[in-house]
């Protein structure tokens, strides 16, 4: 959806302009775009430590991706977690250390494969598990310990969305330094006629254009969807956390899934009974 809605401001802006009357070579100034863009990313470079700059590339990425679960997905991820908790509960915890060891490997987890592929979300899942396979750790220290790295997550994370939207806060600012160099260039030519001059108005104006669109029209909303990934993943987090605890608390694994199952957004919260008839094998 990103890149459609990305076609659809351009289209939106361009067509306009067309019917308008306008001449679309007109707003083709790859100089202005060299500048504020270039601009853009010096800035960038400058204030970003190297660390948090390999952060941002894959952030930007990730919100070219996306991240986002759906109903199905949550099913799977309860199903998965109901099969191995059984047979925890059926052959005691050491019988699924294998199944957290070696997650990929794992005949039951790696039938869920978009969890399996998600790096950051198995180690959550795992690391949390050995942990209680020590069997050394209570439950209220089980979550505090999650709860640290799920808020790690987000203090790590919200900077990252946070320098795009400082970059595209920046963008009007960077069009009219564009703008004013041309008209720089304007003043410069003020000899050669009306038609010169005019077409590096022209020039100028288109500066000012683009930055305030490409603030506006697309990096503050890539900035904006950024905030909703991070939003989406936190919840996946919870998710997870919560079926691990319930069931590390003594629960039985079909109590541990309801409970977990009410933390996710009423959007793709599964019922009880579309639970139950997946666990069960029932697509109704």
């Amino acid at each position: 959806m990103l890149f459609v809605g990305i076609l659809v401001v351009l289209g939106a802006v361009v067509s306009g302009f067309i019917l308008s009357g306008g001449d679309i070579h007109l707003l083709i100034q790859p100089y202005e775009v060299l500048v504020i863009v270039g601009v853009a990313i010096g800035s960038v470079l400058i204030s970003t430590p190297l660390p948090m700059m390999k952060k941002l590339v894959s952030g930007v990425m990730g919100a070219i991706k996306g991240f986002h679960n759906s109903k199905q997905d949550y099913l799977e991820l309860l199903k998965s977690f109901n099969e191995l908790f059984l047979v925890a509960q059926r052959d005691g915890l050491l019988s699924i250390e294998a199944h957290i060891e070696h997650p990929k490997e794992s005949t039951i987890l790696s039938q869920n494969k978009k969890f399996v592929e998600d790096d950051f979300m198995t180690e959550f899942f795992c690391d949390s598990m050995k942990v209680m396979l020590t069997g050394s750790v209570p439950p209220h220290d089980l979550e505090e310990l999650m709860d640290s790295e799920i808020e790690t997550y987000e203090i790590e994370s919200e900077p990252i969305a946070g320098t795009i939207a400082t970059v595209g806060d920046a963008f009007p600012a960077l069009g009219i330094v564009a703008a004013v160099l041309g008209i720089i260039i304007t003043m410069g030519s003020i000899n050669e006629g009306p038609a010169v001059v005019g077409h590096h108005v022209a020039a100028a104006l288109v500066g000012t254009f683009l930055g305030v669109l490409l603030a506006y029209g697309i990096v503050g909303p890539i900035s904006v969807k950024m905030h909703h990934d991070i939003e989406d993943k936190k919840r996946h987090l919870v998710t997870i956390k919560t079926a691990v605890l319930a069931y590390a608390k003594g629960n039985p694994p079909m109590i541990a899934l309801e409970i977990a199952r009410r933390t996710i957004f009423s959007d793709n919260r599964p019922s009880f009974g579309e639970l139950e008839n997946f666990l069960r094998g029932k697509s109704e």
